[in-house]
């Protein structure tokens, strides 16, 4: 196919405003073909974090090889056109893609949503809200790109030794209830099942058919990684 359409291309001029537009079309198929990670960001009336976060990421995630998918969850804020405003300033290397929904159908069907538009051989999920640094992200992906037998890990804020701010009671107090009877169900020990940072290879994905549209994802998510007898490693975040 890719083929046919640089024939196609080459055909109808030989001027330098088609040879620009074969160049962009060259690299940017280049790119989704050769994608590492894929970062997928819900997104719902963030608009105060999303230029913190854009910067977080190209500090440590500025590659051609990496894609982040931002999925809008029908945000009324104002949060998209600050994305599109961020996607057109081209300050970055990596494949940056901007998936809207008209409507709020909630956190698991956005992350859903930015699955099925991935295409890396790595999962990674990410909060917008800047809860969670970037870096911790940075070292989940190296951690599991040097590591085979290791297909998914969740972050952890409970394991950290790193420095980290305290709030948010009550979320944390749901989230060690939370934690506490996944244990129970699934003979497990996990201690931040609700933690917003996780990375899973391709063949955990290909694997699992998510369901939940609230925040229930992540139960669900890790529900059905460990009834498909992968095993799920932490790691301390701040």
């Amino acid at each position: 196919l890719y083929s046919v359409i640089e024939m196609y291309l080459r055909q109808l001029d030989d001027s330098e405003c088609i040879d620009v537009l074969y160049k962009e079309y060259w690299i940017s198929m280049h790119q989704e073909n050769n994608i590492d990670l894929s970062i997928v960001i819900p997104v719902f009336n963030e608009k105060n974090f999303l230029h913190r976060l854009h910067n977080q990421i190209k500090t440590y995630f500025n590659k051609n090889e990496f894609e982040i998918i931002y999925v809008d969850d029908g945000s009324t804020d104002g949060s998209s056109e600050i994305l599109n405003d961020i996607k057109n300033k081209l300050d970055y290397k990596f494949n940056f893609k901007i998936i809207k929904l008209d409507i709020n159908s909630g956190k698991g069907k956005a992350i859903q949503t930015g699955i099925k538009n991935s295409k890396g051989k790595y999962i990674l999920l990410q909060d917008a809200d800047l809860e969670l640094d970037s870096k911790d992200a940075k070292e989940m992906y190296e951690m599991i790109i040097k590591n085979s037998e290791i297909k998914c890990i969740f972050g952890s804020r409970y394991l950290s030794g790193k420095l980290k701010k305290n709030n948010y009671f009550i979320n944390n107090l749901v989230g060690k209830v939370n934690s506490l009877i996944f244990n129970m169900f699934f003979s497990q020990s996990l201690s931040d099942v609700h933690c917003g940072l996780k990375i899973l290879e391709r063949s955990v994905i290909d694997k699992i058919k998510l369901s939940v549209n609230d925040f229930g994802i992540e139960i669900d998510l890790a529900a059905q990684i460990v009834r498909n007898n992968f095993f799920i490693y932490e790691f301390g975040v701040s």
